[in-house]
């Protein structure tokens, strides 16, 4: 099936949208072959700032409609306590909210961008989505990451490049208790890695250490900037450390 005729059977449609590569592809997409898709950005904790800025620009560049919910999921105990499955309680709030607004608004089938590269015993947050009966067109049409990058260059959608991002809870070990404190320091930190130049990497939380994870290509950049950077990060980190691996 193509999205083309996803959308001509499900011409209206609510989008649970995250300004990411996939969410952005498939609102387009929507706009595109649909008679109505709207977007819905939730805004949370976990979410840094300029994730909810790509999601206005890119709604904006497309003249789509887009809603923006707000929800403190470090009020749930089942988030906090960071458990394996932190991303299943986490998603039922998110897309739970998104159902109840889309509901009232008159939409009755609700999207997510899970793509064809996803794999399920990956995303813990798949049951949530599934107990919600939510669709992922860009799953069920077989459109794999790389595929759903070229469309969106063809498209000329500024996300086509856009590296692959998890919420900042995903920087906290499990079992480690999530705060606002760790998660705007986490943010703190990978704004300023990116305002040097780095891309596609995390800063995560070991106690109170940071541990950067890099691709190989910004290693020079680090060994280069190495005196400033553990300077800055060692304001609101005991220590830095370098994972030797690149990141994949």
């Amino acid at each position: 099936m193509e999205l083309s005729d996803f959308f001509a059977d499900n011409p209206r449609a609510a989008l649970a949208f995250s300004g990411g590569v996939d969410s952005a592809y498939l609102l387009y997409a929507g706009m595109r072959w649909g008679e109505l898709v709207k977007a819905y950005y939730v805004r949370t904790p976990f979410q840094p700032e300029f994730e909810y800025q790509d999601a206005l620009r890119l709604a904006r560049e497309l003249n789509a409609q887009m809603e923006v919910i707000t929800r403190n999921v470090l009020e749930l105990e089942a988030v906090t306590a960071n458990p394996p499955d932190r991303c299943y309680h986490c998603k039922k709030v998110i897309f739970s909210a998104i159902a109840e607004k889309a509901r009232e608004d008159g939409f009755s089938v609700l999207l997510d961008g899970t793509n064809a590269s996803d794999r399920e015993d990956d995303r813990p947050g798949m049951r949530a989505l599934r107990q919600l009966n939510v669709r992922s067109p860009l799953r069920e049409c077989g459109l794999t990451k790389d595929v759903i990058r070229e469309l969106s260059r063809q498209a000329g959608l500024f996300t086509w490049d856009k590296p692959a991002y998890a919420c900042l809870a995903t920087r906290i070990p499990t079992g480690t208790a999530i705060t606002e404190d760790l998660l705007a320091r986490t943010e703190w930190a990978e704004d300023y890695l990116l305002s040097l130049g780095f891309t596609d990497f995390r800063v995560r939380t070991l106690g109170n250490d940071a541990k950067l994870q890099l691709k190989a290509r910004d290693f020079p950049l680090l060994l280069e900037r190495r005196e400033e950077i553990t300077g800055e990060l060692k304001k609101r980190y005991a220590s830095i450390l370098l994972d030797l691996e690149e990141r994949k």
